[in-house]
């Protein structure tokens, strides 16, 4: 298994986490206050859930095609 590959891995890993984060927060009692008056959640969570599915779709992209030196 190369560097990228892993680099890749970890990554999707910490992305996962932080849609986890996210998800979970947007069941706090601000959010849903939030969600209710807005429409929408607030900004931190939007943030984790946003950072989160491109840091899990870009590792699983690296883990899956990543090229490094043979």
């Amino acid at each position: 298994m190369n560097q990228i590959r892993i680099l890749g891995l970890t990554l999707f890993v910490v992305g996962i986490v932080l849609v986890f984060i996210g998800y979970d927060a947007s069941d706090a009692p601000i959010d849903q206050l939030s969600d209710a008056m807005t429409g929408r959640f607030t900004d931190r969570t939007m943030w984790y859930l946003i950072v989160g599915g491109a840091a899990a779709f870009g590792g699983g992209l690296l883990a899956i095609f990543g090229r490094g030196a043979r």
